[in-house]
């Protein structure tokens, strides 16, 4: 007889009374998509030992990892909670502020935002198949959490800033196509709704 179970991230088997202690195991988690109640919802912090923090953060990395994306926030697998993790370093060559830009961030607030601002083009995995020019700060200071609970305020520019800002925004309830122009929700409207309605695709798992 055997049985397993998983403890802070650990597999443990136990056979004939014996326990065996297992690799941790990473799960690909689905990915919410637009039109899901969750990435419309305020977000509650974060306290140590409400969950096993270490454990999702592998499974979000593990899950960002296969959707080839940048970043990942809670709400964007079903989870009202005040945390995101952003991985920019394959994106070091064209933007070198992202290099070593693998980070969690946790019970995040930003501080600080820049006057001057910087339009580019931005995508987001619970909104696949749409891209659209944003305007943001281009410089910001935010003060979080890493996994263990330390506290850490760092600034960021540019592109690196812009990862993070992407993903503060799904802890405040808001996805990337709140801040087009009014002509450009319009005409992204229509895609909005097909993706609510299940009617899209995408090569990572999704929840529609």
């Amino acid at each position: 007889m055997y049985y397993f179970r998983r403890i802070f991230g650990v597999v443990v088997v136990t056979v004939s009374n014996v326990v065996l202690i297992c690799k941790i195991v990473k799960m690909i988690l689905p990915i919410y998509l637009y039109g899901q109640p969750v990435l419309r919802k305020a977000t509650d912090e974060i306290e140590p030992g409400d969950f096993d923090l270490k454990q999702l953060v592998a499974d979000m990395q593990e899950t960002l990892t296969a959707a080839e994306g940048c970043g990942l926030a809670a709400p964007q697998i079903g989870k009202s909670i005040r945390l995101f993790i952003v991985d920019g370093s394959d994106l070091a060559e064209d933007f070198p502020e992202c290099a070593g830009l693998k980070k969690t961030f946790v019970n995040p607030e930003i501080i600080e935002e820049s006057e001057e601002t910087v339009s580019y083009p931005e995508g987001c995995l619970s909104l696949p198949g749409i891209s659209e020019n944003v305007v943001r700060p281009r410089t910001i200071t935010i003060r979080y959490q890493d996994e263990d609970f330390n506290e850490h305020t760092d600034t960021y520019t540019d592109f690196a800033a812009r990862i993070i800002l992407h993903e503060y925004d799904h802890l405040e309830a808001h996805v990337f196509t709140d801040r087009i122009s009014p002509i450009r929700k319009q005409f992204v409207k229509g895609k909005l709704t097909n993706i609510a309605k299940g009617k899209t695709s995408a090569r990572y798992r999704t929840k529609h």
